[in-house]
């Protein structure tokens, strides 16, 4: 499945795909990493998509065969920042540790430095518990970079994180699609 990209595609998400999104949204495991709680009713979710997802510059869904399992986003920074952006993704808990999480984020990174010319880096913040998320970004060529301590806050809390990157001059970022 890692290497097979016939199956994943992207696309902006839509409010008609309220139940596929409320399947990743209400899931505790998917949640327990982000920033919102799982969403306890379809409304909640589908106004979350509406205020922040479909507004997003470069937020998508990941789907398997035609069906969202989930989103990736791109994220740029301003001013003297924007040579960099932000990965951020999640999967449904179902389609874990099948490849596509690290499949999606090769996909992504072999595009937004064509897409984004003035893009430098591609960075992405996990939380040091995150083993899952980190495995996805080392197998696709990311750079661990250290610990940023007491980064963010998760749910009110300081939470440490690992940073990754990749950058426009790392000699693998064109070759994702060919491996």
């Amino acid at each position: 499945m890692e290497n097979d990209y016939s199956d994943i595609t992207f696309r902006l998400l839509d409010l008609s795909d309220a139940d596929d999104f409320m399947e990743w949204y209400s899931d505790e495991k998917v949640s327990e990493f982000c920033s919102w709680d799982a969403f306890t009713s379809k409304q909640a979710a589908v106004q979350y998509v509406a205020d922040t997802v479909i507004p997003h510059p470069w937020d998508k869904a990941i789907c398997l065969k035609g069906k969202p399992i989930g989103l990736i986003s791109v994220t740029p920074f301003f001013g003297n920042d924007s040579c960099r952006a932000e990965l951020g993704y999640l999967l449904g808990s179902k389609n874990w540790g099948k490849g596509i999480a690290t499949t999606a984020v090769k996909m992504v990174a072999s595009t937004i430095f064509l897409e984004w010319p003035h893009l430098e880096r591609l960075e992405a913040a996990v939380a040091v518990e995150n083993l899952g998320s980190q495995r996805v970004l080392e197998k696709a060529g990311f750079t661990r970079e250290g610990i940023l301590r007491k980064y963010y806050l998760l749910k009110g809390k300081p939470k440490d994180a690992v940073i990754f990157s990749l950058v426009s001059t790392d000699p693998h970022v064109n070759y994702f699609m060919y491996d």
